[in-house]
Formats: C-alpha cells, structure tokens, sequence
C-alpha cells in the first residue's frame, strides 16, 4: 500500500491535493523564512537564496514544457532556449522602458543603451512597451507565434528525428546571432539589464523578490497541474501514439500535424512566460540565453530527471541547477565536465533518470 502511494505521488497519479499542499508550503515557508526570520538566524533565507530558488523554480517550468514535446510526443527539441529568451526580451523591454529617468543618461523615453549608440528615437517594435499589459501580451505571442509558424512548416513537411533537432539548434542559434547585432535594438551583447522597477515596485525589495518568487511558484505548479490533465486526456493519449507509432497512428485516421502543432506551440508559451518571470529575478537577459548550449541543457535537465514523467523533468532542473551553483563558485572550470559526466551516467544507467531510482527501490 505505501509503495504503491508513494510511487503514485511521484507519477501524479495521487490526488490533486499533493500537489497543492506542495505550492502551499513553498509560498508560506520561504517568505516566512525571508522576511519575518531575523538575518542573523540560522533559518533565515538570504535575498541570494529567494533569488537561486526563484529561477530555479523558472528553469523547472521550461524543464516541464520541454518533458512535454520530447518525453510525451517525442519531439526532440534542441531549441527552448529561444522561446524562452524571447519572453524574457518582451519583459525585459518593459523593465527597460520602466527605468525612465533613473538611467545613466537620464532620458525618459529612451533606453540607455539606445542614447549610448545614438538612437534618436524609438524603433517602432519599441512603440507601446512600456504599458505592462502590452507586453505581458508579447510574452506569450512572441514565442508562441514564433513556435506556430515554424512548426507549421516543419510539421507538414513530416520532419522529424534528428532533422528537426538540428533545425532547430540552427533556429536558435539564428536568432541569437540576430540579437547579438546593435543594429536589431535589444542591446547587442550586453542584452538589458540595470532594471530599477516593475509596476512601481522597487525590484530590490524584499517583498517585491518574494512576491516574484510565490509567482514561479505558482507557474510551475499550475503548469503541472495542467500538463497533468493533458497527458491524462485523450489528446494525451494520441500525443504519446505520435511518440510510439506516428505513422501508424496517421495510418488509422489521425492527422499528427494538428497535435504536434498545438503541443509544440503550448510548450513555446509556457516556455515564454517563465523566462518573463526569470529576468526580472536575475536583473539580466541577453544574447547568451539563446545559445544552443543552453538548449542542449534544457533536454539534459529531462533526461537527468526521467521524460514522459512531468516531476522528473522538474527534478532535474532542481538537481543540475543546484549543483551548477555549488560548482561553478568553488570549481568554476570542472562544471562543463561533471555536466558531460552526468549525462553520460544518465545514459548509460539510468534510462529512466533520477526519478527511475524510486521506482527501482518500490518494485524490489
């Protein structure tokens, strides 16, 4: 009985209130542990600590978006980074507009950046985003037209396998190039960054950093909560016969193109709200978060996990990040290998990742 609830907890097949009591926990006990816990105490949550959880918890969301092309739909995708950047640039371009006079140069219209290179005016994809709506509009059209289009033409086209990777590793690593260029207007290499505010609340508040933090939260568990009920459903179940058998699904009746399409798409949004609710934690969004090598992460945080589990995938974006930031601050050249290490471990003896441990330990 314990073993079958335990390891129905882990493949959400629990009730509802599992994960709910775990969204609880973490928006009471972490701004609990911030804001009413003194400094000094051994329990008090440091402003770097919300910060680390509170893009971790980002990086999970698009961990979970990606488990849901590639470990249900077996879409391989070598480029999330993009969409992902994409709906941090369309925020970042608010926090930007936000700064007004505050700036260096203390122009109210125009980004810093844009005075530094001479702009004499905003270029018209600039027109309108410093109203919050507008943009938080952008953050979920910009990746989500973006993923439509090409998936339109991809999905038609029946490219799959490892061409589709490739393709779009190539998307990805185009559109970085694009933004590293001054002449596109998103700030070059140095990307956005110096945020001051967002809808009048000072971004180095305490409150204002919890607050962004119960919001990734939230993303993270509504978008399991939700991608739960999909995969569960009967497109869900036609999602997984692309995975296994797509021709002869297509053979008896269905169209794959419709699905891969919508489940594709969905993925690029959520991947773009959460990057939208990553810049404003890290006060940073460049060209860099688009590199492929980035990608090619994202689909090493799933496979650490477990694909085609939904927690998994959240799992190991939790453990990878995790030990990223221990590594990289005390041997800041070795990370690069333990990763390499790590997914080759993964592969190797542990084809059903991390996760696939429990589930070892219960069936023994």
């Amino acid at each position: 009985m314990t073993t079958a609830v335990s390891r129905g907890f882990l493949t959400f097949s629990s009730p509802k209130a599992g994960l709910g009591a775990a969204w609880l926990v973490l928006i009471i006990l972490v701004p609990l542990l911030h804001l009413a816990v003194p400094a000094g105490s051994a329990l008090h949550l440091s402003d770097y600590t919300v910060t680390l959880a509170g893009k971790i918890l980002c990086y999970g969301t698009v961990a979970l978006a990606m488990d849901l092309v590639w470990g249900y739909t077996g879409i391989l995708s070598l480029g999330h980074g993009l969409f992902f950047a994409l709906g941090g640039y369309a925020m970042g371009m608010y926090l930007m507009r936000a700064i007004g006079t505050d700036g260096v140069y203390g122009d109210p219209v125009l980004p810093d950046f844009m005075v530094f290179l001479d702009w004499k005016q905003l270029p018209w994809y600039w027109t309108g985003s410093d109203h919050f709506l507008q943009q938080a509009l952008l953050v979920v059209l910009a990746p989500g037209l973006l993923a439509f289009v090409f998936g339109w033409f991809a999905f038609r086209s029946r490219i799959r396998g490892v061409y589709f990777s490739i393709i779009t590793q190539a998307l990805t690593y185009a559109f970085m190039l694009l933004f590293f260029r001054n002449q596109t207007g998103f700030g070059g290499n140095n990307g956005f960054t110096d945020f001051k505010r967002i809808l009048g609340f000072p971004l180095h508040s305490p409150n204002t950093r919890v607050a962004l933090f119960v919001l990734s939260a939230t993303l993270l568990f509504a978008a399991l909560a939700g991608c739960r009920a999909l995969v569960r459903s009967k497109t869900g179940r036609v999602l997984t016969a692309i995975r296994d058998a797509e021709d002869r699904l297509r053979f008896c009746g269905y169209d794959p193109v419709g699905f891969k399409l919508f489940v594709w798409t969905l993925s690029a949004v959520i991947c773009g709200i959460a990057g939208a609710l990553y810049v404003p934690q890290v006060g940073i969004i460049n060209p860099s978060e688009m590199s492929p090598a980035n990608s090619v992460e994202i689909a090493i945080w799933v496979a650490v996990g477990g694909r085609g589990t939904l927690l998994g995938p959240v799992l190991g974006a939790v453990l990878v990040n995790g030990l990223k930031s221990v590594l990289t601050v005390a041997f800041p050249e070795a990370w690069l290998f333990a990763l390499g290490l790590l997914f080759i471990v993964v592969t190797r003896w542990l084809p059903r990742g991390v996760l696939g441990l429990f589930w070892r330990k219960e069936e023994a």
